[in-house]
C-alpha cells in the first residue's frame, strides 16, 4: 500500500478543499448520531405506560442524574409539557437533521471527488511528461502500448482508489463512528463488548487484501498485453488484411483476452469472500451481544428499551462500517496501478547523470563518431560495431547499406535519441553527452521516411516544436519545401485540420510538410532518412534543389535509397553489419567496393517517374 499512499499524499495540494470535504462528512455523520440519540426520548415518550411523559420531564430526570452532558436550563424551560407535542418536536428534529445530513453529504461527495479527480489529472500529466522525457531506448523496451496503458488505465484505477478513500471511506467511517458514539452514550458497557470482534476482522481483511493486491497487479499486466495486441493489429490492419491474417489476429487477441479473464477471476474470488466473511463474524458478534444483554435484562441491570436502542445504534454502525471491508479491498486493488505508475515516475530522464551540463555552441567545424558501439537490449549482435567517421561542417554525406546495416541507428546517435554503449559522438570536438539535450536538438532538423503528423492544422504541424514561429515564417518554409502550392488548394489552407496521422494528405504531401518543419527550425545539422522516397518525379527535382540550396553551409546526413540522392552527395559512406566498410564518391566506390556496386544495381532506385 506504500505506493498508493505515496500518491494519496498529493491530494494535500488541495488541502483547503479536502479539509472542507472532511468537515462536511463529519457534520453529516453528526446529524446521524444526534438522530439516533433522540430516538431514546422518543421511545420513552411513546412507549411509557399510562398517560405518557413529556420531553421536559425527561430532560429534568436526565439532569437530576448529574450526567456528563446536561441539558441547559433555558432549553428545559422551552420543551413541551405534553406527550403529543413532544413527539411532534422530536419528529421535526429528526426531519431537520435528515435534510441537513443529506446536504452535508452532498457537499462532502462533491468536494472529495473534485480533489480526487484533480489529483489524478496532475499524476496523469506528470506520468506523460516523464515518459516524453525518457530515453528513447527505455520507451522502446517498454513499448508504447504499455506506456499508454499506464497513462490511461492505471490512472483510472488510481482514481477509483482516491474516490474510495476520500468519498466512500470517509463517509462510511464518519457515519459508523457517529453511530458507535451514540451507542456508547445509550449503553457504554454493552457497546464496549462489541469491540472484541474488531481485531478478528482486521486480520481477515489484511489476508484478503494481500491476495487482491497481487491479483490486481497481474490483471493490469494482462490488460496491458491485451491493449498491445489490439493496437498492433489495428495499426497494421492493412497488412493483416493483405496477408489474409484476420483469423490469426483474432486468435492472438482471444489468447490475451482469456488471460485477462483468468487474472480478473482470481481477484474476484478474494473480493467475493470478503463480504460473506465479515457478515458471518458480525452475526456471531450480535448473537453474543444478545446473550450478554439477556443475562443483564433478567438480572435487572439493563432496561429493555436501552438494549434495543444500543443494538439499533450498533446495527447502524455495523451497516456503515461493513462496506469498509469492500472499500479496503478497493484500496488494495488501487495499490497495484499505483506501484506501476511509481515505476514510470522513478525512471531517470534523458538529462540524468549530466554534471553541470553546458549548452552546445552552434555547429561550425566538424561532426565525428569515435569508436561507437551499440547493441539493442535482447539483440544477439551489435547494431553498431566500433564505427568511426568524421564529417566536415557543411559536408553532405549519403549513407547507404542493406537493411539492418545500422544506418538509422548511427544517425539516431546525433540528436541523442540513442546513447552508444561505447565510444563518443562529438560536435566541434565537444562530446554531446556533456551538453544539454535542448541545445543539441535545437540545432538539428530531422525528416524521416515515416512522416509523423499530429492532430491540428497544417500550419501547426509545420511549426511543431517552434512555438515562436510566425505565419510568414511558416509559409516561407512551406514554399521552400514546395508544399505551399498544394496547401493553398486544401480548403482552409494553413488553417485546415488534419486527420489522425495526416490521413487526409498523400504520402508525398506529408513528407513535404515534414521537410518544411525541418527548414523552419533553421538547423545547423540536417538528417534526412530518404526524404524524397514518396514524392513524384517533378516534386523530387524541386525538393532536391530546395534541399541542396538549404543545405548550403549546413552539415547534411542522408540515408539514401535513390541514385539521385547519392549523386548529389559530397561523400558516400557504405555500411554493412553495423560497420563502415568504405567511403568515397560514386565512381570511386563503383570501382573498388563490391557491396556498393551490388547496392547500385539492386537497391539504389533511379529517379521517380
Amino acid at each position: 500500500m506504500s505506493s498508493f499512499w505515496h500518491f494519496a499524499k498529493r491530494m494535500a495540494v488541495y488541502r483547503g478543499t479536502l479539509t472542507w470535504a472532511i468537515v462536511f462528512a463529519f457534520l453529516s455523520a453528526m446529524s446521524l448520531g444526534v438522530g439516533l440519540v433522540t430516538l431514546a426520548p422518543m421511545m420513552r415518550v411513546i412507549l411509557h405506560e399510562g398517560e405518557g411523559r413529556s420531553l421536559r420531564a425527561l430532560a429534568q430526570e436526565h439532569n437530576a442524574e448529574s450526567p456528563l452532558i446536561a441539558v441547559p436550563q433555558w432549553v428545559v424551560e422551552r420543551l413541551p409539557l405534553e406527550p403529543f407535542p413532544s413527539v411532534a418536536l422530536l419528529l421535526a428534529i429528526v426531519a431537520g437533521l435528515t435534510v441537513l445530513g443529506a446536504t452535508m453529504n452532498f457537499m462532502h461527495q462533491y468536494l472529495s471527488r473534485t480533489v480526487a479527480t484533480r489529483t489524478v489529472a496532475d499524476i496523469r500529466l506528470d506520468t506523460f511528461a516523464t515518459i516524453v522525457h525518457l530515453p528513447l531506448m527505455r520507451v522502446m523496451e517498454r513499448g508504447p502500448s504499455q506506456l499508454v496503458a499506464r497513462i490511461v488505465r492505471d490512472t483510472a484505477e488510481l482514481l477509483k482508489g482516491f474516490v474510495t478513500l476520500t468519498s466512500k471511506a470517509v463517509a462510511q467511517l464518519s457515519k459508523g463512528l457517529a453511530a458507535f458514539a451514540a451507542a456508547l452514550i445509550i449503553d457504554f458497557g454493552l457497546t464496549i463488548s462489541a469491540i472484541i470482534v474488531l481485531p478478528v476482522l482486521a486480520i481477515v481483511l489484511r489476508k484478503l487484501g494481500k491476495r487482491i493486491r497481487r491479483g490486481s497487479r497481474r490483471a493490469l499486466q494482462a490488460q496491458e498485453d491485451l491493449l498491445r495486441t489490439a493496437s498492433e493489429t489495428l495499426q497494421g490492419l492493412r497488412a493483416v488484411k493483405a496477408n489474409t491474417a484476420e483469423d490469426r489476429a483474432i486468435e492472438r487477441f482471444a489468447e490475451q483476452n482469456r488471460e485477462v479473464v483468468l487474472q480478473e477471476l482470481r481477484v474476484r474470488t478474494a473480493t467475493a469472500a470478503a463480504g460473506p466473511i465479515v457478515e458471518t463474524l458480525a452475526i456471531f458478534a450480535i448473537g453474543g451481544l444478545a446473550l450478554l444483554a439477556a443475562q443483564q435484562i433478567l438480572a435487572g441491570a439493563l432496561q429493555f428499551d436501552r438494549f434495543i436502542l444500543a443494538l439499533a445504534s450498533l446495527g447502524v454502525a455495523g451497516a456503515s462500517l461493513r462496506p469498509l471491508a469492500g472499500l479496503v479491498n478497493e484500496l488494495q486493488a488501487a495499490s497495484a496501478p499505483a506501484g506501476r505508475l511509481l515505476e514510470i515516475l522513478g525512471d531517470d530522464p534523458e538529462e540524468h547523470g549530466s554534471s553541470s551540463p553546458r549548452s552546445l555552441p552552434r555547429h561550425a567545424t566538424s561532426l565525428e563518431f569515435k569508436n561507437v558501439t551499440l547493441i539493442y537490449p535482447g539483440a544477439e549482435r551489435r547494431a553498431l560495431d566500433d564505427v568511426s567517421l568524421k564529417i566536415r561542417h557543411g559536408e553532405r554525406i549519403a549513407i547507404v547499406g542493406p537493411n539492418g546495416s545500422g544506418k538509422t541507428t548511427l544517425l539516431s546517435l546525433v540528436p541523442r535519441l540513442l546513447q552508444p554503449d561505447q565510444g563518443t559522438v562529438e560536435i566541434d570536438g565537444i562530446d554531446i553527452a556533456t551538453v544539454t539535450i535542448r541545445s543539441l536538438r535545437e540545432q538539428i532538423g530531422v525528416v524521416t521516411q515515416e512522416t509523423v503528423m499530429f492532430r491540428g492544422t497544417i500550419g501547426e504541424n509545420i511549426a511543431f516544436g517552434v512555438q515562436s514561429a510566425t505565419r510568414e515564417q511558416v509559409v516561407n518554409a512551406a514554399k521552400r519545401a514546395h508544399a505551399d502550392a498544394f496547401i493553398q488548394q486544401v480548403p482552409g489552407g494553413y488553417d485546415a485540420n488534419l486527420l489522425e496521422q495526416g490521413a487526409s494528405l498523400s504520402g508525398g504531401q506529408r513528407q513535404r510538410l515534414a521537410i518544411a518543419r525541418a527548414i523552419l527550425r533553421d538547423p545547423a545539422i540536417l538528417i534526412l532518412d530518404e526524404a524524397t522516397s514518396q514524392i513524384d518525379a517533378e516534386s523530387e527535382e524541386h525538393i532536391n534543389q530546395a534541399i541542396q540550396e538549404f543545405c548550403a553551409d549546413r552539415t547534411s546526413l542522408v540515408i539514401a535509397h535513390r541514385l539521385s540522392t547519392v549523386l548529389n552527395a559530397d561523400r558516400i559512406v557504405v555500411m554493412d553489419a553495423g560497420r563502415v566498410v568504405d567511403q568515397g564518391t560514386h565512381d570511386e566506390l563503383l570501382e573498388r567496393c563490391e557491396l556498393y556496386a551490388r547496392l547500385n544495381r539492386t537497391e539504389l532506385t533511379p529517379r521517380a517517374s
